[in-house]
């Protein structure tokens, strides 16, 4: 954050984003950032494969879209090659370097995050999420601060709750831990006035039920 103040960043990169949320006990993904493609296939093997690798830095707000993402890399033969292609797809990109982490496995996609509203101030957001998020806005809303109550019930408000239920081999999700994790949304927005948004989307449960936040963007307003 100090260092996204100073340099007046209007993003946090990826890296950055689930450095904050880690340190609010927000679930993210086991992750790397490394320069090279060495230390790629190092911190691959310390993961454990497969893993993912993406192109990070704070202006890289849709990877997707700059093809800055290599999925199910199973070995370091595809680590290296997916290095060397990810440095040339973002050619003029000011890179913090790549982020090599856990490909983490589930079918079922949350969106959680963090909006500042004029009025009632940082509001914490739940719902679908993957390519549901814009297409079925299934989410619910609690302004900060959150007990552990309110998340529960902001879980119940959503159309397709059932997702968070027992479902043909996969777990009920862990509902304390995903209420925490809202909890601590609204606690990063009162914690810190230049945090204008936050964005983790997709949020996975893992088939023993677990969140996951896999990719996270923090917005900031440039307030010091």
């Amino acid at each position: 954050m100090k260092e996204a103040r100073r340099k007046k960043y209007k993003t946090l990169s990826e890296y950055d984003s689930k450095r904050l949320l880690s340190e609010y006990g927000i679930p993210v993904t086991r992750e790397k950032l490394v320069k090279s493609q060495k230390d790629a296939v190092t911190a691959a093997e310390e993961i454990g494969y497969p893993v993912v690798i993406k192109a990070c830095g704070p202006d890289l707000t849709h990877k997707t879209e700059l093809d800055a993402i290599r999925l199910n890399l199973a070995d370091a033969r595809s680590v290296r090659q997916a290095v060397k292609d990810l440095k040339t797809a973002t050619k003029g990109q000011k890179l913090q370097g790549l982020l090599v982490q856990e490909m983490v496995k589930g079918q079922r996609e949350l969106v959680m995050g963090l909006i500042r509203d004029q009025q009632f101030g940082p509001c914490v957001m739940f719902g679908l999420g993957g390519i549901y998020t814009e297409i079925l806005k299934d989410v619910s809303f609690r302004v900060a601060p959150l007990t552990e109550r309110d998340a529960l019930e902001q879980m119940d408000e959503i159309k397709g709750k059932k997702i968070l239920e027992a479902f043909r081999g996969m777990a009920e999700v862990d509902r304390q831990l995903l209420a925490k994790a809202l909890v601590a949304l609204g606690k990063i927005g009162l914690d810190h006035d230049d945090v204008k948004e936050i964005d983790i989307n997709p949020l996975i449960l893992s088939k023993e039920g677990n969140p996951v936040a896999v990719d996270a963007l923090v917005v900031i307003n440039g307030k010091k």
